[in-house]
């Protein structure tokens, strides 16, 4: 098998997503029940067009310390449901189905499907099993041992044993290459009832995912080391992690501020001055105030990412919301105006004239502002505009 260099930063997740959904490979780390192509194997929940987060036993009331965590995990093509429609949020989660997410948490997951990791001899004593079980995870299981995700004296990969609060905690810490923090934290003094459970050589490994804010202990001041972890609480503790890993940049993904939701459409102007219109998909997901909202909820100003799949918007999640809107009413002579390569309005002047000054301002219109009163827009007609943030939603020519 070829050696690799460790990874230091992720690939873009939205990439990694569009590589995920767009091939034709079903290995999904949903459930590692069986081999690649056996009957009983749980794929990943991808619906009709590719990408699926609506999950029929994942709410946003019941399950809000977690939803989040779970919708942006699956938009990245992470952590997935299954093809049932479910997620099943309190099943305890495996090793095997951990150390598959954190591979594809990484941007590994092309790598971890190369022929010559998918085909490789490792030397772990429960190697035949685990290739006769989960054939499909041997790739994934040969890039974290080459990235550092197993320690040196793991002699087994116990793929079915339950991940447990302390052995994910460990597992997250080396993803986020933190293990060099990790050993020179192992003298650490952590203040948990139960820090007596707590291997001496994983203390470093807590004492940082507690400092980085990965995991949390308990009310009862207890740390629990070998509680499991559940798939709910895992995509919690990888949404965690992912918001710290350093990015190469959001290829695939829309990052930028609302300008106008028009229609079936919505366009966001970038960082870099350009602005890119996508149309939503009819499944779009949109994540507004840690819910779910309607395409009508995002508003101009508004900060989002949005990842795209064959051209259309599966899911928009707004990272900031738009500051209030600032109302404003004008009203002075119609100068002129000019439409939008769809044949609609897209800005309007008004003339103003004060103490014997014509004033002209120019105002940005919504696509979908409407016009009432009067025959129709003609220079020097009389107008009322109405907006919100400089941008006219209503017109009313007088007589």
């Amino acid at each position: 098998m070829k050696q690799m260099q460790p990874v230091l930063k992720k690939t873009a997740a939205a990439t990694l997503a569009l590589a995920m959904l767009a091939g034709s490979a079903t290995a999904a780390m949903a459930s590692a029940k069986s081999d690649q192509g056996s009957k009983n194997r749980h794929d990943d929940k991808r619906g009709k067009n590719g990408i699926h987060l609506n999950y029929k036993d994942v709410n946003g009331k019941e399950w809000k310390w977690a939803y989040g965590s779970i919708v942006r995990l699956a938009s990245q093509g992470v952590f997935n449901g299954y093809g049932d429609g479910s997620f099943k949020p309190r099943n305890n989660i495996s090793r095997i189905e951990a150390l598959v997410a954190a591979v594809r948490l990484l941007g590994l997951k092309e790598e971890a499907e190369k022929p010559e990791n998918a085909n490789a001899k490792l030397n772990f004593k429960d190697f035949a099993q685990l290739k006769k079980k989960y054939g499909w995870a041997v790739g994934y299981v040969a890039v974290a041992l080459e990235n550092d995700l197993f320690s040196e004296t793991d002699a087994a990969v116990e793929p079915d044993k339950p991940a447990t609060r302390l052995w994910a905690s460990v597992l997250l810490v080396k993803a986020m290459k933190l293990e060099g923090e990790a050993k020179q934290k192992m003298d650490t003094e952590l203040p948990f009832r139960d820090a007596k459970e707590i291997p001496a050589g994983s203390v470093g490994y807590i004492a940082v995912a507690l400092e980085k804010n990965l995991i949390k202990g308990y009310d009862d001041k207890t740390f629990q080391p070998n509680r499991p972890v559940t798939r709910a609480e895992l995509a919690s503790l990888l949404d965690r992690v992912d918001r710290q890993l350093p990015e190469e940049g959001r290829a695939q993904a829309i990052v930028g501020k609302v300008e106008t939701v028009a229609g079936n459409a919505l366009t966001v102007r970038k960082a870099d001055g350009t602005a890119e219109t996508v149309a939503f998909d009819g499944s779009v997901f949109i994540f507004r105030d840690n819910v779910k909202a309607p395409i009508s909820a995002l508003q101009p100003g508004d900060e989002v990412l949005v990842r795209t799949y064959e051209g259309k918007a599966v899911f928009i999640e707004v990272t900031k919301t738009a500051a209030a809107s600032a109302q404003f009413v004008d009203s002075g002579t119609l100068g002129s105006f000019t439409l939008g390569p769809d044949g609609k309005l897209a800005t309007i002047s008004v003339h103003k004239t004060s103490d014997g000054v014509t004033h002209i301002i120019i105002y940005d219109v919504d696509p979908n502002a409407t016009i009432s009163g009067g025959a129709g827009l003609s220079p020097n007609a009389n107008v009322v505009v109405r907006g919100s943030n400089n941008i006219v939603k209503t017109i009313e020519i007088q007589a």
